[in-house]
């Protein structure tokens, strides 16, 4: 696991697969990190970071949405207090994730020294503009369905940080396995928090951190950009996607299943 951006109270880690990051946030009174995810190593990594940091600190675990990637690493962390949204809360498919969780662990051969678990949350996010108050930081949630159903959005002040899990990332097109119509609303959404918040840095679920704000609103332009195209896309979206995306091979079915998709959604 590398550490992907390192400043201040700010750390994200990254793992080797799919450029996955868990962010760790310090406070006053307060660890508040993102998805810890993926390799046993890579999640063993992370807690000996915690561990070091966090003193008689209270840990926090936002999950960003129930993606399998995204709560793997939830038994490694059983004193945290867990955040997410009412939508993650209520999935009522966590047996699935979870058995997907040791489909990864069998075809890989992978031993992890915990119990795999589905997150038990602890402080449930069901409408825009929920707010939390920790010490001198205010965290401000805002539900982001259209990846998933459960998707949350994370701004935290005045750090000016904005986690906005598997949105706007700079590696991925938009993936939409929930719902086109959403998707849309929650890239709005995003244009909205950028107006409404003082956004210094941007951290996705996967891919780059940045604190250059031409490029946080590249992505938002590009997520808004492919969503509009995919309508009566005739096949030129591969072109732009292929030159856009350095790994778009590997990503090329969810583009098909985007189209199916958001034809569905709209008819």
């Amino acid at each position: 696991m590398v550490i992907q951006f390192q400043k201040e109270n700010i750390t994200v880690f990254q793992s080797v697969l799919y450029m996955t990051t868990s962010a760790i946030i310090e406070t006053n009174e307060a660890v508040i990190m993102t998805d810890p995810n993926w390799l046993p190593t890579e999640i063993e990594e992370i807690k000996s970071y915690i561990n070091e940091i966090i003193g008689d600190k209270q840990l926090y675990i936002i999950y960003t949405h129930s993606d399998f990637d995204h709560i793997i690493g939830s038994g490694a962390f059983p004193e945290a207090k867990v955040i997410a949204s009412k939508q993650f809360d209520e999935n009522p498919n966590k047996e699935d994730s979870i058995q997907k969780i040791k489909q990864f662990d069998q075809g890989y051969y992978l031993n992890r020294n915990y119990s795999v678990v589905y997150p038990t949350v602890d402080i449930i996010v069901s409408e825009d503009g929920h707010k939390l108050e920790l010490d001198s930081q205010t965290i401000t949630f805002y539900q982001a369905p259209g990846h998933t159903n459960d998707g949350l959005f994370t701004v935290i002040e005045p750090y000016g940080l904005f986690l906005s899990g598997d949105y706007l990332s700079d590696i991925e097109f938009p993936f939409i396995f929930s719902n086109y119509k959403d998707y849309v609303n929650t890239v709005n959404k995003a244009e909205n928090i950028l107006l409404n918040h003082h956004i210094t840095t941007h951290i996705p679920g996967h891919g780059l951190t940045t604190q250059n704000q031409q490029e946080i609103r590249k992505r938002i332009n590009d997520s808004k950009y492919y969503l509009e195209q995919l309508l009566h896309d005739n096949g030129e979206l591969e072109r732009y996607l292929s030159l856009e995306y350095p790994f778009f091979e590997g990503m090329k079915s969810i583009h098909t299943d985007n189209k199916k998709m958001a034809k569905e959604n709209v008819e």
